[in-house]
C-alpha cells in the first residue's frame, strides 16, 4: 500500500497558520534528506540563516560558503517528485509524493531534492522559501513586525464592536461565541478549551480576555493550514491575493473560462470580511476560506443545476427517475400511513410512480400506503395529490403505472377521477403509426401519460380480458388478497379491463416480453415491457448487446423482485448500464442505491430525466454494457482525485465509540460499468478531531465517462456498532476541476450542516495530458507500443471494401493525436508540472523563473505569429534549453494536427457514410450472402464496431484539433500577461485560428 503522511503529524502546538510561524520553523532548522542523482539519499540539517538571505545545511564535505543557497538565487520552489532526480525508478517507492520538494536555484537551473519527515514540514519550508523568494529583497526584517496585517487588524475591530464597555476586554462566553459566530460549524468546547490553554500560557486567567488574546484564539482556531498554503501559493502580496492573483488562481487552478478582473472584484466584495480588503481588492485568508466554501466554488459544475441536455431527443433516450409502489408501503421513513410518500417522490424529481388499485370498501378504488389493511387511501385522494404537486420539481412528462387489482365498476370510476381531475395534462392523443421513435421529452412538457394495459383492437365490448404480469402481486399476497383465479400450471394470469381505463393508456401500453427477435420484428415503439430484476438481471449478463439494441426504441421498466420485503433496493448501474430507462427504486430506503440514484438524478437540473450515453442511443453502435476496458471511439479517461482534510466531522449515529473523537478515513467509488467500478481509500486520520487531515491522491481510469458516479463515504475507524459518518454521490460528468469542498450527506441524502471534505480534482486523457473533462480526447502516454484502432471483417465483401479504405486514415489520426500528446507530457515534465496542468500553467512558469533572474530574461515568446516560438537571447542554461526544445516539438506536432485534422477527419467521416448506406440493405445482403446464427450476429457486431470506431476516432480527432487550438489561445495568453510574450497584438481567439470541423451527425 502507498505510504502516507498528513498535516496531523506535526505537534498541534506548531500548528502552520502564518508565513512568520513557517519562517520561525526554518530558522530553528530541521533534518530533512538531500537526494542525490546517483538516487542516493543523505540526512542533513537545514537551516534558514538569521539575515534570511541563505539556507545552510550540514555536516558537509564542501566549504562552509558553498553548502548553501542564497535565497535571490532560487527560481522556483516545487512540491512533490517534480525533478528527474525525485521521479527515477530507485526512489518512487521510498516516500510519498508530498513528503519531497525540491529547489531549482541558480543561472544553470540546479535543482536540491530534498525529502521532510512529513507534509507538513513540506508545507512549512515551501511557503517560507516561496515568501522569501517573492518579498525577501525586499522586506529582511523578521515577518510580523511593523504595521498590523488586514486581518489582525479587522479581527481587532471585531472584537472592538463586541467591547460595549470599550473597558478592552470581553468575557470569554461572549468571545466564544463570537468565534462561533464567524465559524458556524466549531464545537463551543473546542472553543473554550482554545481560551483555557491561552489563558493559562500567557498566565491571565479569569473570566474575561484582551484583545490580543482574542487574535491569537482565533487565529490558531481558525486557520486551516491547508489552505493557508495554496493561498501562499498563488499570492504575490504577503498574506492575502490581488484582484490579478485571484484571477490567475481561477484560470490556472480552477478551469473556470472567461474570468475577468471585475469578477474577481465582485468575489472580494462578497466573501472578504474586513472593509480595508474590500476597498482595495484584497482577499485575505478569512475571504478566501469563505469563498472556497460558498456555493459558488461548489464541486458541482452549475451548468448542471438547470437543464442543460438536449432535450428534444426521443423519451426512449433517456434514464428517468421512477419510484416502486412499495416505496409508498413502508412505514419507516414516511412517517404515518398517508399519502406524503408521493409528495416526497415528486419533491425529488421522480417522473415515474406505481400506482395499484384495488377495490375500496365505500365502492370506490383505493391505494394501500402500507401492508396493513386499514392504511388505504381513497384512489381519489392520491390524483388530487399527484394534480397538485407533479410539476412543481419538475416541468417533463409524469408517468403513471398503473397496476389494476380493482372490478371493472371501480375501474370506471378511476377513469372518471383521472379524466375530471387531471383535465388538459392527461396525454390521450393516439401513437403517430408515421413515426419510430417516441415524442420528446419537450414535446410532453407538463404532461402526464398513463403506462397500462390496453384492449384488443377486436375487442368491443365495455370490458375486456388481458394478460396480467408479476408485478404489483407480492403486495397482494401480503395483504391475503391473491388472486385465487391464478392460471394452473403457470403461464399469464388474465384480469378483467374496463374500456374507459383502457382507452387512458396512449404511449405507453403494457406488453408482455417475449423475446428480443419478437420485439425486434413486432414490437411497436409505444409499447413497453416490464421486466422483474432477476429477469432483466439474466438479460444483462447473457445477452447485454441485445438488451442495449432494445433499449433504443422501446422504453423498459424494473421493478424490484417480490423477495425484498424488506423495500431493499436494488443496483440501478447493473440496468442503467444496458440502457434500461426506468429503473423503480424504494426511495424511502437509505443506502449505498439510493445514494447512487439521487446521485445520479442531480444533474441535467434535477428533472427527473438524463440523456443516455450517445453510445446507447445511436442506432448502428457497438457497445458491450460489460466491457472490461476502454471503448471503441470513447475516449477514456483519468481522474487525479487529492482528498486533502475534513471540517466538522459528525459522530456515526448510534456509534457506541470509545471516545469523543472519530477517527475517521474516506473511501472513495467509482460507480458505472464493469471497467469502471474502483474503490480507493485513505489511511485513518489518527486522534484528529472533527478536522482531520488526509492529504492523499487517489487515481481512477474511466472507460465511459457518462455513465460514471463518484461517491464519497466518510467512515469511522474507532467504532462500536454504527462506523457511517457521511457520503456525497455525484455524476462524473458534474464535478469542476480544482480545489472544491464536498458538501456532506447523511444515510438518509439530508444535509449534514458544516459537514465537508476538502479535495482537489484534476481530470486528464489516460495515460497523458489535456483536459479531458468533457472536451477532451483520448491520448496515451509514450514509451510505448503504440495501439492503433481498426475495423474489423464481416464476412461480406464489399463491405469490408468500403471499412478497409479507413485504414490508414485511423492510422493517421491516432498518430497526429498522439505524438501531441506525448509532446505536451514531456513538455510539463520538464516545467516540473503534472499531466493535469494547463498550458498557461506551463508558461507562467517558464517566466516565473524567468523573471526571478538578475539579468534581464533571456527567452521571449514571439506573439506575432501564429504558432508563436519560444525564442533564446543568447546562451541559456542547459534545463532552459531543454525545455526549448520540447516547447519546439510541441508546437510543431500541434501545428501539424492542426493543419492535417480536416483532411483526415474528412476521410473517415466518408467511410462512416459510405458504410451507413450499406445498413439499410443489411438485411437483403445477409439473406443474398447466406449468412445465418453465429456467423450472421458477428457480421452485424462487426458492421457495428466498424460504425462506431470510425465515429468515434473521428470526433477524437475533432476533440484534439479543438483542444490544440485552445493551447494556441493560452500561449498567446499567458505569454502577454507574464511578461515573456512581444509582439503580442496578433493574439488569436480559441475558435478562430482556423474553422471548427463540423459536429458529427449521430
Amino acid at each position: 500500500k502507498k505510504k502516507t503522511v498528513s498535516f496531523s503529524s506535526m505537534p498541534n502546538d506548531r500548528k502552520i497558520n502564518s508565513t512568520a510561524a513557517c519562517i520561525s520553523l526554518m530558522l530553528e532548522g530541521c533534518e530533512l534528506k538531500k537526494v542525490r542523482s546517483n538516487s542516493r539519499m543523505y540526512s542533513r540539517f537545514f537551516v534558514l540563516d538569521a539575515d534570511m538571505r541563505s539556507v545552510r545545511w550540514e555536516p558537509s564535505k564542501k566549504d562552509s560558503e558553498k553548502a548553501k543557497i542564497e535565497i535571490k538565487s532560487v527560481k522556483e520552489v516545487r512540491v512533490g517528485k517534480k525533478t528527474p532526480v525525485l521521479r527515477s525508478n530507485g526512489l518512487s517507492d521510498q516516500f510519498p509524493d508530498e513528503c519531497a520538494f525540491s529547489i531549482i536555484y541558480g543561472d544553470n537551473y540546479e535543482s536540491l531534492d530534498l525529502v521532510a519527515s512529513s507534509a507538513d514540514v513540506v508545507s512549512a519550508w515551501v511557503m517560507g522559501l516561496r515568501y522569501l523568494v517573492s518579498y525577501g529583497k525586499h522586506s529582511p526584517e523578521a515577518p510580523g513586525t511593523g504595521h498590523p496585517s488586514l486581518r489582525t487588524s479587522w479581527i481587532s475591530s471585531v472584537f472592538d464592536l463586541a467591547d460595549l464597555e470599550k473597558s478592552g476586554h470581553i468575557p470569554v462566553s461572549r468571545a466564544v461565541q463570537l468565534i462561533k459566530a464567524l465559524n458556524p460549524g466549531m464545537k463551543t468546547s473546542t472553543i473554550e478549551l482554545k481560551f483555557k490553554e491561552l489563558q493559562k500560557a500567557s498566565e491571565r486567567p479569569g473570566t474575561e480576555v484582551a484583545c490580543d488574546l482574542f487574535v491569537e484564539a482565533y487565529c490558531e482556531l481558525c486557520t486551516r493550514p491547508e489552505i493557508f498554503f495554496l493561498l501562499v501559493q498563488f499570492s504575490s502580496n504577503k498574506e492575502y491575493l490581488g484582484v490579478k492573483d485571484l484571477l490567475m488562481f481561477l484560470e490556472v487552478e480552477q478551469g473556470m473560462e472567461g474570468v475577468t478582473e471585475e469578477k474577481c472584484l465582485e468575489i472580494v466584495s462578497k466573501y472578504e470580511p474586513s472593509k480595508e480588503g474590500r476597498e482595495k481588492g484584497y482577499l485575505a485568508i478569512d475571504g478566501f476560506t469563505r469563498y472556497l466554501l460558498s456555493a459558488d466554488c461548489s464541486i458541482f459544475d452549475p451548468q448542471h443545476r438547470k437543464v442543460c441536455q438536449d432535450m428534444a431527443q426521443p423519451l426512449s433516450h433517456y434514464y428517468i427517475s421512477s419510484a416502486h409502489s412499495t416505496c409508498l408501503l413502508e412505514d419507516n421513513f414516511w412517517g404515518r400511513s398517508d399519502i406524503s410518500g408521493y409528495i416526497s417522490a415528486l419533491g425529488l424529481g421522480c417522473r415515474s410512480i406505481e400506482l395499484v388499485l384495488w377495490d375500496g370498501p365505500e365502492g370506490e378504488p383505493v391505494v394501500y400506503t402500507s401492508p396493513s389493511a386499514a392504511s388505504c387511501v381513497p384512489f381519489r385522494a392520491v390524483v388530487g395529490l399527484i394534480d397538485q404537486h407533479a410539476f412543481t420539481a419538475s416541468a417533463y412528462p409524469l408517468i403513471l403505472c398503473l397496476v389494476v387489482r380493482c372490478s371493472a365498476p371501480q375501474q370506471r370510476l378511476a377513469a372518471q377521477c383521472l379524466r375530471k381531475t387531471l383535465g388538459e395534462k392527461l396525454y390521450l392523443e393516439p401513437p403517430n403509426p408515421v413515426a419510430s421513435y417516441l415524442p420528446s421529452p419537450e414535446e410532453l412538457k407538463g404532461r402526464i401519460l398513463i403506462k397500462g394495459k390496453k384492449l384488443p383492437p377486436t375487442c368491443e365490448d365495455s370490458e375486456g380480458e388481458v394478460s396480467d404480469e408479476e408485478e404489483g402481486w407480492e403486495l397482494a399476497r401480503r395483504l391475503g388478497q391473491e388472486d385465487r383465479e391464478a392460471p394452473e400450471g403457470g403461464g399469464l394470469r388474465r384480469v378483467r379491463l374496463s374500456r374507459e381505463l383502457s382507452e387512458l393508456v396512449s404511449l405507453c401500453q403494457a406488453v408482455p416480453f417475449q423475446d428480443f427477435e419478437s420485439s425486434r420484428r413486432g414490437q411497436r415503439y409505444w409499447e413497453m415491457c416490464s421486466f422483474s430484476e432477476v429477469e432483466a438481471g439474466r438479460f444483462a449478463n447473457e445477452c447485454p448487446a441485445e438488451l442495449v439494441s432494445y433499449n433504443k426504441r422501446f422504453l423498459s421498466r424494473i421493478y424490484p423482485s417480490p423477495m425484498r420485503i424488506d423495500a431493499s433496493n436494488m443496483n440501478p448501474q447493473d440496468f442503467w448500464k444496458c440502457g434500461c430507462q426506468m429503473v423503480a427504486m424504494n426511495y424511502q430506503t437509505p443506502g449505498l442505491m439510493m445514494d447512487l440514484n439521487a446521485g445520479w438524478f442531480r444533474q441535467n437540473g434535477a428533472c427527473g430525466y438524463v440523456l443516455r450515453p450517445a453510445i446507447m442511443r445511436e442506432e448502428v453502435s457497438y457497445f458491450s454494457a460489460n466491457a472490461k476496458d476502454s471503448l471503441p471511439g470513447v475516449p477514456a479517461q483519468l481522474l487525479h482525485l487529492k482528498v486533502i482534510s475534513g471540517q466538522n466531522l459528525p459522530k456515526p449515529k448510534g456509534s457506541g465509540a470509545k471516545g469523543e473523537v472519530v477517527e475517521p478515513y474516506v473511501c472513495a467509488e467509482i460507480h458505472g460499468i464493469p471497467a469502471d467500478c474502483a474503490e480507493h481509500r485513505t489511511k485513518t486520520a489518527l486522534q484528529s478531531g472533527d478536522n482531520p487531515i488526509f492529504d492523499e491522491s487517489l487515481e481512477f481510469q474511466i472507460n465511459l465517462p457518462e455513465l460514471a458516479v463518484l461517491r464519497f463515504v466518510v467512515l469511522d475507524d474507532d467504532y462500536i456498532g454504527d462506523e457511517f459518518i457521511a457520503q456525497y454521490t455525484i455524476p462524473f460528468e458534474c464535478l469542476q476541476p480544482g480545489y472544491r469542498h464536498v458538501p456532506l450527506q447523511s444515510l438518509a441524502g439530508e444535509p449534514l450542516p458544516h459537514a465537508t471534505l476538502f479535495v482537489h480534482v484534476a481530470i486528464t486523457d489516460r495515460r497523458g495530458g489535456g483536459k479531458g473533462h468533457r472536451r477532451g480526447l483520448a491520448g496515451r502516454r509514450g514509451r510505448r507500443v503504440r495501439e492503433y484502432t481498426s475495423t474489423k471483417a464481416t464476412g461480406i465483401k464489399a463491405i469490408d471494401e468500403v471499412f478497409r479504405t479507413a485504414t490508414q486514415p485511423l492510422r493517421e489520426a491516432t498518430d497526429l493525436r498522439e505524438n501531441v500528446q506525448n509532446a505536451l507530457v514531456s513538455f510539463k515534465e520538464l516545467c516540473g508540472l503534472t499531466p493535469a496542468a494547463n498550458m498557461k500553467q506551463c508558461i507562467l512558469t517558464v517566466s516565473t523563473w524567468l523573471l526571478h533572474s538578475d539579468s534581464a530574461p533571456s527567452v521571449t515568446l514571439n506573439l506575432a505569429e501564429q504558432y508563436p516560438p519560444m525564442e533564446a537571447q543568447g546562451p541559456i542554461p542547459d534545463l532552459l534549453r531543454k525545455v526549448l526544445t520540447a516547447y519546439e516539438t510541441m508546437i510543431q506536432t500541434s501545428r501539424t494536427l492542426i493543419e492535417s485534422a480536416d483532411a483526415v477527419y474528412g476521410k473517415l467521416i466518408q467511410a462512416q457514410q459510405a458504410g451507413m448506406d450499406f445498413h439499410k440493405e443489411l438485411h437483403r445482403i445477409e439473406t443474398k450472402e447466406g449468412l445465418r446464427g453465429r456467423k450472421l450476429q458477428k457480421a452485424l457486431e462487426s458492421f457495428a464496431w466498424n460504425i462506431t470506431v470510425l465515429k468515434g476516432q473521428a470526433d477524437l480527432l475533432k476533440h484534439a484539433k479543438a483542444e490544440a487550438l485552445d493551447n494556441l489561445w493560452q500561449i498567446h495568453n499567458a505569454g502577454q500577461s507574464c511578461g515573456i510574450g512581444r509582439n503580442g497584438s496578433a493574439s488569436p481567439e480559441p475558435s478562430r485560428l482556423q474553422a471548427p470541423l463540423e459536429p458529427i451527425p449521430e
